[in-house]
Order: structure tokens, then sequence, then C-alpha cells
């Protein structure tokens, strides 16, 4: 049984009430913020980051400059940003593949929990298996059955991503058979690949399939929220699908270096939260598959612990190694 999502429900209110006097650092910002993204355009670190990026350029009264740094499950753009000058100039939009990474990377060229302040969770998503629609099997289960030939392999988008991390616990740990994992360096290419017929399936954060399965471009096998979603609502839960208890999520963070100022961080995680309380862009994120999540940077920092820690446990339990 993968572990449940942390409780995030009340995030917003407390963030509201925890920042509500915060102010605007003495001239920050006065020129373009950048947001390196990192994975490719297309998966959900993109979309939130473009998504953000727009509403926060409104309420900042700066440009927010999108730049996608694909690479080593996100670990291509940690290292990068966590070298950036720690002067809110340059910020990482990454998903709890940081926190997989945590473990997972043994040579990484940063220190997730030393190099970085994570300044606002914005949003979480379940995770979404979808298949090439010429593929005989129709189900998970059928799935499950087909894939004891040890033909059968998925795209992700990234090794050290929660996607992955999900589909090899629910391949190898509950359903005890092997499916290899094909690693692209986005959501965007990896359904790319399963829309080409290049794999089979692919196991991605819901928001960057749901338009694809929407128009029958693919198949729908299993959502791994604990109740079907309203923009696919005809797609099972895994859960549903014969894996009592089964239930994960992959949530898009803004971090910062970790010697930014605390008044950045703390204006940073306001607006933040302002633009997560907005309607319009709650129903924007609804849209796509995401929940607004928010939080204090203090609230962030403990959350991303406890995802640290589960993602080693799962790591262990599951064998899973890259190079």
């Amino acid at each position: 049984m993968m572990h449940r999502r942390f409780a995030l429900s009340c995030f917003l209110a407390l963030s509201m009430a925890g920042h509500a006097q915060a102010q605007s650092p003495t001239g920050y910002p006065n020129k373009p913020v950048k947001f390196v993204v990192a994975f490719a355009p297309g998966g959900p670190a993109d979309i939130i980051a473009r998504l953000l990026g727009q509403r926060l350029s409104d309420s900042i009264g700066q440009p927010v400059v999108i730049e996608n740094k694909a690479g080593a499950g996100g670990s291509l753009a940690s290292g990068l940003v966590a070298k950036a000058p720690a002067d809110g100039y340059t910020l990482m939009l990454n998903t709890s593949s940081f926190a997989v990474n945590a473990s997972l990377s043994k040579n990484a060229s940063f220190d997730a929990e030393k190099d970085f302040v994570l300044a606002s969770v914005v949003a979480s998503s379940p995770n979404l298996l979808v298949a090439y629609p010429g593929l005989k099997a129709k189900n998970l289960q059928e799935i499950m059955v087909e894939a004891k030939s040890g033909k059968l392999n998925y795209g992700t988008a990234g090794a050290g991503t929660t996607p992955h991390l999900t589909a090899e616990y629910l391949f190898k740990v509950l359903g005890k058979v092997n499916v290899t994992h094909i690693p692209f360096q986005g959501a965007g290419p990896a359904l790319a690949a399963t829309l080409g017929g290049q794999v089979e399936m692919a196991s991605v954060a819901l928001p960057a399939a749901v338009e694809m399965v929407k128009g029958g471009k693919l198949r729908g096998l299993a959502v791994t929220s604990d109740k079907r979603v309203a923009s696919l609502p005809d797609v099972p839960t895994v859960a549903e699908s014969g894996f009592p208890g089964f239930e994960d999520y992959t949530w898009v963070g803004v971090f910062a270096p970790s010697k930014t100022s605390t008044e950045i961080v703390n204006y940073l995680n306001l607006e933040i939260s302002k633009i997560l309380r907005s309607a319009d862009f709650q129903a924007k994120l609804a849209l796509v598959g995401f929940e607004p999540v928010g939080g204090t940077p203090k609230e962030a920092a403990d959350y991303l612990k406890v995802e640290i820690n589960k993602w080693a446990k799962i790591i262990k339990e599951t064998g899973v190694k890259i190079d």
C-alpha cells in the first residue's frame, strides 16, 4: 500500500493567517524573475509554471520567464539552481521527484535538504496510468495478466519521478510482475512515445494526459487517487482495479536557493497564496486535474521532510536504482 498524501487541506487558510502582514522586500523585484522548470514542456511542473507564472507576473509587476531544463529526473535543474544567486530572481519549479532524488540520486550535485528552501507547495494531482490504444489489454487487471509475459514496458517523465516509483510499486511489489521502465525527459515526451506506440504504457501525473484521454488518443487504465476524478469519471482508481488502499499523488513546488532571504521567501509565499485563493485560478487548476495546496514556508519544509523519508522507504522496498 502506498503512503497517503500528507494532509494539506488546511494549508491555504493557515498560509493567509500566518503571512497576512508580509511586506515586499525593499527593491524586490526590480527585474524579471526566472522559473527554471525541471522537466520538458507538457508535464505537471511545466503546466503549473505557465499557469502560475502569468498570474505571479501580474501580481509582482515583473515578467516571469519560463526556462525548461529537463534531465536526470529533475536533478539537472536542481543542480543548476542550487548554484544560482540566492536573490529571488532564479526559482525552480519541480515536482515530488525532488523528494525522491534526495535518496535515489547518489551522485547528485546538490543536497536536497541543505541547498534549497521550498517557498510553497503549489498544487497536487493523482498519477495516471495510460495505454496505447492498440494495446490488447483493456484495463489494469488485464495488464497484470499480460505483464507475466515480461514483454510490456512503460514510459515516465524520468527515473526518480513519483509516477515512476508509483508504477514500480504497483507492478513489482503489489502485482509481482516485471514491466520494463523507459525514462524520458518529461511527461510530454513519454506521452508522445505512447501515442506513437513506441511504448505500451505511460505513468504520469494526471494533468499531462487528461486531454489525450478525454479525446480518445490514449486509454486511461487507472488513476491513483482515492476516488475517481471529475475530469475522467470513466477511469477507475487503482484501488477499484484490485489493489485496495492504493493512493498516491504528484505535487509541484516553488524552490529557491537556501540562502535566499527569509523576507523574499515569505513575500513569494504570500503572493502565491493569494493566487491560490483566487476562484478563477482554482478553476484553471481543476480543469487540468490539479488541486491547490499552499501553506507557509515552515509547513512546506516540514512536508518536504515527510516526503523525503516516505520515498526513501519506498525506494528501498521496490529496489529501484539509477545509474
